[in-house]
């Protein structure tokens, strides 16, 4: 099965990839230009975008995946639709508020943190509890207090190579399963 979306097709498989992009509502140009070449990025490599579907971050990595033809997924915390940024194709009114960061993180294969506040964390913690890969750019420093083997965030410096270890992790993880 598959679907066309602007000269686009998409082949709806098993084991399509899918990377959740988490961030802040709330970023200066430096951030949103780097969520906009992460969703750049992560369309270039035919991967599905999962977002929260709003402002920012979410606006930016969409925008960009929908200059090369991407699939962007928005999972709102309203039960309005309506209340997605434009670069959205597929809005899920979750209904239910910051809860909705837990569907994002399950709802993908690995997860790019671009910068972030408080939700971006919850959505970190949660990728972790789900051994979800999490690769960061100018995100969060976490780490284990008395263990390196417990799950961490894996670095990145550049928006390509964010994409790019999230596609290994997201390749790796999908063998896992």
């Amino acid at each position: 099965m598959s679907t066309k979306l602007k000269n686009v097709t998409f082949s709806l498989q098993k084991d399509l990839i899918k990377i959740s992009v988490i961030g802040g509502s709330e970023i200066d140009n430096e951030i949103y230009n780097l969520a906009y070449e992460v969703g750049r990025e992560i369309a270039k490599s035919g991967v599905v975008l999962i977002c929260g579907g709003l402002a920012g971050t979410m606006e930016a990595a969409c925008k960009g995946a929908k200059k090369e033809g991407g699939l962007t997924i928005g999972i709102l915390p309203t039960m309005d639709e309506n209340d997605a940024n434009k670069y959205v194709d597929i809005k899920i009114p979750a209904g239910i508020g910051y809860a909705r960061n837990m569907i994002v993180v399950l709802s993908s294969h690995a997860v790019i943190a671009v910068d972030g506040s408080t939700g971006t964390l919850s959505e970190i913690a949660y990728a972790l509890t789900f051994n979800k890969p999490v690769i960061g750019l100018k995100t969060w420093e976490l780490r284990p207090y008395q263990s390196n083997i417990l799950p961490h965030i894996i670095r990145a410096r550049t928006a390509k190579e964010a994409v790019n270890f999230a596609l290994e992790e997201a390749k790796a993880y999908l063998k896992n399963c």
